[in-house]
């Protein structure tokens, strides 16, 4: 007699194996996992991924890879910052004097070190030092823009929750100043993400100032942010001096002067603070100071720093309210986003966490717009801010809310921000057609894209509707990005000079260890891919390097500087043979180049059986 009966529960099927499992069909696949520890395993493996697949870090780390790592492989060594860190952090390496940077045989003392220690770390892991890839310098500031980005989301989390946090990063890595910064072999990036840990940690000290003190067990809880702020303020100082304290040390300021109390500043420990910055750059200064005496300081301190402040530097010297006027492109597209919050920065100004963001704002800016040199990046420590307040706004309802002289400021911005990005948009086809007089249709469909994206995003704005014209306006800067990175800047070949130069070089030298001496175009560039023998120096004086170097040496004369090079190489006998020609435009000074590679040494001689022969 069968025991069961037509009511009761038929038998559970046997769970598939391993093998019975990849062996089904997809339309024998059943939506329940089968048991055992190893697909159990597995099972938690796939949640796990797809949680962190699905988390505003993990989006934020993808979003900020894809607008700075394109370009980063592609695009030659830059004139002139970059070049020079890039050959100076090669110098290092290859003598291995960690303490003496020189770019060729000079000393470089406008900055400390640790940006060439981290690119010279970066060449020895990543690539060849004879091969010179610059991709290998720029690693170090794209990580820390991506970390910037990160730090930037969670310290907007923290004063406005975890959606202002997610925007605030996206604003960041949007922007086109930090998009440039992240691929330039130079300090800002870097210094960006060491001053964000540093306010990050300030942020953390300030919102326990009105706690209760730890219990005994915790002690050492106190003490973990602080270290932090100082270790971070005592790397920033080897990577760029003293401006790390505007922004630290401006914000503490703010705060002092906007809560009318400074006791809670003890929280930060400053004889802890004193120690840990002495530990870790006082064994520099004694190297660098037994190398150089005082000449370093007085480069780094006395002309770069204090000059710049007295007075405008290399033809950037402007007015106060210039950083304001190029907000609108630097900060491009987060601009339009941080103008429409200002209303509501205003109206909550009293707030702790406004107010700590303005402290970090208003000294910092007031500082630099004051100094007479201005470069862009010089007021970057103040965006992850902008963008947190900016990010506050958009996700506050009716922030956005204007009267009428608003709704009237408003539009006038609105319409210089679609400006300012239909001429991003267009900038790379236009770029193509005048330089190398070629239409290049793959730039031009990403413009107009971009064109049909930026439209509805100020369509939106209009329709007071923030996360869509975010969204519409992030979508283009992107497109934007990959186009210029990838397309337009590559194909650019009458502005890369340098690499068609050193490849002139390499192809033409009569001799395998033959130096260039440059006349006409002297960019570090230039010195950082034919090498560190290249002379920088005048017509005449490149006319005498052939005299003494007949057999092996070359000579890169422009057209305009042709008749001195002629007249001294005609009194000194010698009758130099062109090579090539190479005709740009040198992008650091505007000047279109006719450059002609001469060489003193006689053509090589025709040894073949039918040379005879020839007439």
């Amino acid at each position: 007699m069968d025991e069961s009966s037509p009511g009761d529960d038929p038998a559970p099927q046997a769970t598939p194996s391993w093998r019975e499992f990849w062996r089904q069909r997809p339309w024998q696949w059943r939506p329940a996992w089968p048991t055992g520890p190893g697909w159990q395993a597995a099972r938690l493996a796939v949640v796990w991924l797809a949680r962190v697949a699905a988390s505003r870090p993990f989006l934020l780390t993808v979003l900020a890879i894809a607008l700075f790592w394109p370009g980063i492989t592609r695009l030659p060594p830059l004139d002139r910052d970059e070049s020079r860190f890039a050959q100076a952090a090669l110098q290092m390496v290859e003598s291995g004097d960690a303490v003496d940077i020189r770019f060729q045989d000079a000393p470089r003392y406008q900055q400390p070190p640790a940006i060439y220690w981290l690119q010279g770390a970066a060449v020895s892991l990543l690539s060849p030092p004879d091969q010179r890839d610059i991709w290998a310098n720029r690693v170090p500031g794209a990580l820390a823009a991506v970390a910037a980005v990160l730090l930037t989301s969670h310290i907007a989390a923290v004063l406005y929750g975890a959606n202002a946090g997610f925007l605030a990063g996206l604003l960041l890595a949007l922007s086109v100043l930090l998009g440039a910064e992240a691929r330039i072999a130079t300090i800002d990036a870097t210094l960006l993400a060491v001053t964000l840990v540093a306010q990050a940690a300030l942020l953390d000290v300030w919102r326990r100032r009105d706690l209760p003190p730890p219990p005994a067990a915790a002690a050492i809880a106190p003490w973990v942010a602080p270290a932090v702020f100082w270790v971070a303020i005592g790397v920033g100082l080897l990577l760029k001096g003293p401006l790390i304290l505007v922004v630290t040390f401006g914000t503490l300021l703010g705060l002092a002067v906007a809560e009318r109390q400074w006791r809670w500043m003890l929280a930060l420990q400053p004889w802890l603070g004193a120690s840990l910055i002495l530990a870790i750059v006082l064994p520099w200064v004694v190297g660098i100071v037994g190398i150089s005496g005082g000449a370093f300081f007085a480069g780094a301190l006395g002309d770069n720093l204090l000059g710049k402040l007295a007075h405008g530097q290399q033809g950037h010297g402007f007015p106060p309210g210039t950083f304001l006027l190029l907000f609108l492109l630097t900060f491009w597209p987060g601009s339009l986003f941080a103008a429409r919050a200002l209303p509501w920065v205003w109206s909550t100004r009293r707030t702790p966490e406004t107010r700590f963001l303005l402290a970090w704002i208003v000294p910092a800016w007031v500082v630099f717009e004051a100094a007479a040199t201005k470069l862009p990046h010089y007021v970057l420590p103040t965006y992850p801010a902008i963008a947190a307040l900016a990010a506050g706004a958009i996700c506050t309802p009716g922030s956005w809310r204007l009267g009428r002289i608003g709704r009237v400021l408003a539009r006038g911005y609105r319409v210089l921000w679609l400006i300012t990005g239909l001429a991003l948009a267009l900038a790379g086809p236009v770029l193509l057609v005048w330089l190398e007089h070629r239409l290049v249709w793959l730039t031009v469909l990403p413009a107009l894209v971009a064109i049909i994206l930026l439209v509805n995003a100020s369509r939106q704005v209009r329709r007071a509707a923030p996360i869509a014209a975010l969204a519409c306006a992030g979508l283009a800067a992107l497109t934007i990005s990959l186009s210029t990175w990838l397309q337009v800047l590559p194909a650019l070949h009458a502005i890369w000079l340098s690499p068609r130069i050193a490849a002139a070089v390499t192809t033409l030298r009569p001799c395998p260890d033959s130096v260039l001496a440059s006349a006409s175009y002297a960019e570090p560039s230039l010195v950082y891919l034919v090498g560190r023998t290249t002379k920088l120096i005048g017509p005449a004086q490149a006319a005498e390097f052939l005299h003494e170097q007949p057999a092996c040496g070359l000579a890169l004369i422009d057209a305009r500087d042709e008749a001195a090079f002629a007249g001294r190489a005609h009194a000194l006998g010698i009758v130099p043979r062109a090579l090539t020609r190479i005709d740009g435009l040198n992008y650091t000074t505007g000047r279109r180049l006719a450059l002609t590679l001469y060489t003193a040494s006689p053509p090589p001689r025709d040894t073949s059986p039918h040379a005879a022969q020839r007439p």
